[in-house]
């Protein structure tokens, strides 16, 4: 039934305005006491085998949704009753900006994919720590801020400006991620590079242990694709030494290779999301987990279509697994297919628990390639 919506309502829509519409009849639905109890029955059936924990957490299960769908933090209830297990908010940066002039947003159907040139629009981070603030939950649910930096602020003043954001939202946040890998603001990528990326993370650790003082709030870094490897590591190790809760792998990327729709859609300026994105991911996740273990929470994002791709993220090492795009494709059934999809790969693998699962990809590679060069007796 959606595909047919799609194709004959959205397909032909602006997909701001789309988005928009969309986002609008999610929070009328949850808005309707009854109505929502049935829509979250049909579609967020609970899984217990499929439980977890990360970040000091529970949740229902390991699939969210990422950044960048509810920016100003007002269809939380909403996603929640379609079934995800955790709602990112954000990207919500210190100042209000209007973001990037439209067009900004672009559907590259043959690709399932998008190109978004959005630019943090956003109502500031004091507007959404009042909403959330005022919030009264309908549904239970980890709810993840994601803060970047202010279009206007230099480079030079960056890390006053997330701190700015850490102190008004982090008491409101069950995690807190710290977006440095946006290509739509000018030189936020350059923050990940480890001499400014250590004293961001630093600056805002502090100040969410400065304002939080009950509980420690999670920490994570999102990274960019694009990255090249030994900077991967460099991020990795980094948040080893300062003892960050997790990383976030990964946001949109620049590169436009093998698409197959019109050029007049795919060299559009702006960040490349959806299935494209799905092998360079899912290799970031790996080098990650293959460096830093189980010693920090991992998330895997980018290119997550179905229930076998959120599985090949699990055993590629991540303990959460994201999603966005395809969520435009595929619908409001989407969350309840890819949780069925993984209790039926849980029930069908070795691993008795999701937990086991995780990272197992890497390990047994690891160990046959180590079995692979040892001598011969």
């Amino acid at each position: 039934m959606y595909q047919l919506f799609f194709a004959l309502v959205f397909r032909w829509m602006d997909p701001e305005r789309a988005h928009h519409l969309a986002v609008r009849w999610i929070r009328l639905t949850a808005s309707v006491p009854v109505l929502r109890t049935f829509v979250a029955a049909v579609l967020a059936p609970r899984h217990k085998e499929l439980r977890t924990e990360a970040l000091g957490l529970r949740m229902h299960g390991p699939f969210g949704l990422a950044a960048g769908f509810d920016k100003n933090a007002v269809a939380i209830d909403g996603m929640t009753m379609l079934g995800f297990d955790h709602i990112e908010i954000g990207t919500v940066t210190a100042l209000a900006q209007p973001g990037n002039p439209a067009k900004r947003l672009f559907r590259l159907i043959p690709d399932r994919a998008l190109i978004n040139r959005m630019g943090f629009n956003n109502e500031g981070s004091a507007a959404v720590a009042q909403r959330l603030a005022e919030r009264r939950p309908v549904f239970k649910g980890v709810v993840g801020v994601n803060i970047g930096k202010t279009k206007v602020v230099p480079e030079a003043e960056a890390v006053a400006d997330y701190v700015t954001s850490t102190e008004r939202l982090a008491r409101h946040a069950d995690y807190l991620v710290v977006n440095v890998s946006s290509p739509n603001t000018p030189g936020l990528r350059n923050l990940q590079a480890t001499e400014s990326l250590r004293p961001l993370l630093t600056a805002v650790r502090e100040a969410a242990d400065r304002t939080v003082t009950d509980r420690r709030v999670p920490l994570l870094v999102k990274i960019a694709p694009d990255l090249a490897d030994e900077d991967i590591d460099a991020v990795a190790d980094l948040a080893l030494e300062l003892g960050l809760d997790g990383i976030i792998a990964t946001n949109t990327t620049i590169g436009r290779e093998g698409l197959l729709s019109p050029s007049s859609l795919t060299e559009e300026a702006g960040g490349l999301s959806g299935a494209p994105l799905k092998e360079r991911s899912l290799e970031v996740l790996r080098r990650l987990y293959a460096r830093v273990g189980d010693r920090i929470t991992l998330v895997g994002v980018g290119g997550v279509e179905n229930a076998e791709d959120a599985w090949q993220r699990i055993l590629a090492g991540a303990t959460l697994v994201q999603g966005y795009s395809a969520f435009i494709y595929r619908g409001p059934f989407w969350s309840r297919s890819v949780h069925r999809g993984l209790a039926a790969r849980l029930a069908a693998s070795e691993y008795a628990t999701l937990a086991e699962a995780v990272g197992a990809g890497v390990r047994e590679n690891t160990t046959t390639a180590a079995t692979a060069e040892e001598p011969a007796a």
